[in-house]
């Protein structure tokens, strides 16, 4: 006999911006009518480690920097399910920073959604890689994940949002996921996500952040227009939100054209039961 577990309730900080972050990822998964039994979500440490606890879906914890890979394998193994990664902008970007830039060249089609609040707020307040520098090092700019997925040839789909504008965060989680089902690839999420503890920072973005759309003759589908206005719109104050870019490149799993693997992973599916043609395959592999 197996047990249903119930979602727990979040444990952040009241208004935390990983609640808003929550009701969009809870209200493009209604809307798209994706059930939890067909949906995974997978987390990275700090804050925003506990998201899969929430939502009733299937859900694995993985271990710092990692989720990723572990997402990666996990939508190869089973590409019937709708897999989500959710982690924070340390686990991401520090740490996990390799694998990132991996993930966008590799363009796996799942959805990666990165709470950016510029700090670490499980252990209490240090600078992450995406706040400006510290006193001792003023000129040190923030990490943008949307300037260097811009930057790699294979990135599919790059948007960011900001809790505070729930209207356009729950239509870009929509868009994400539709990406990723659609089996066009990764699609990454940035949501600007304050931490109302160590960096409240939602008035400053409030002010800050534009939708690419107002700017004149931006087209999201053009890498090196988005690039010259993300740009621009750096230099002039302002947070560049929205789609930032959307376009079509070969994905992992259609790369993956090893006949060996195929068959093997056809076997497995089917459940065929042939351990010999499945021992074959594997003793073609040792030495």
């Amino acid at each position: 006999m197996t047990t249903t577990y119930r979602p727990g309730q979040p444990i952040w900080c009241s208004g935390c911006g990983h609640y808003g972050v929550q009701g969009a990822l809870k209200y493009a998964l209604t809307a798209l009518n994706i059930s939890a039994c067909d949906t995974m979500i997978l987390s990275g440490i700090g804050c925003s480690g506990t998201m899969q606890n929430n939502l009733g879906t299937y859900g694995y914890h993985t271990m710092h920097g990692r989720v990723l890979p572990t997402a990666t394998g996990t939508a190869l193994a089973n590409p019937d399910l709708t897999v989500i990664a959710a982690g924070g902008d340390g686990d991401g970007y520090a740490i996990g920073a390799g694998h990132f830039v991996h993930a966008l060249k590799r363009n796996p089609s799942l959805v990666y959604i990165v709470m950016n609040n510029g700090t670490y707020g499980l252990t209490k307040g240090q600078d992450s890689p995406t706040k400006n520098g510290p006193k001792w090092a003023p000129a040190e700019e923030g990490f943008d994940a949307m300037m260097l997925g811009l930057s790699i040839a294979s990135s599919s789909f790059l948007a960011r949002g900001f809790s505070g504008d729930p209207k356009q965060l729950n239509s870009l989680m929509v868009k994400a996921l539709e990406h990723a089902r659609s089996g066009k690839g990764l699609a990454l999420l940035e949501v600007m996500s304050p931490c109302v503890t160590y960096n409240d920072t939602y008035p400053e973005w409030d002010a800050m952040t534009r939708d690419v759309k107002t700017q004149d003759s931006y087209d999201s589908n053009d890498k090196a227009t988005a690039f010259a206005t993300c740009i621009r719109m750096k230099q002039s104050g302002q947070i560049p939100t929205g789609i930032i870019y959307q376009g079509e490149h070969p994905t992992l799993e259609s790369a993956m054209v090893n006949p060996k693997l195929n068959k093997m992973s056809k076997l497995v599916k089917n459940n065929s039961g042939c351990q010999g043609e499945l021992d074959a395959i594997l003793n073609g592999y040792r030495i």
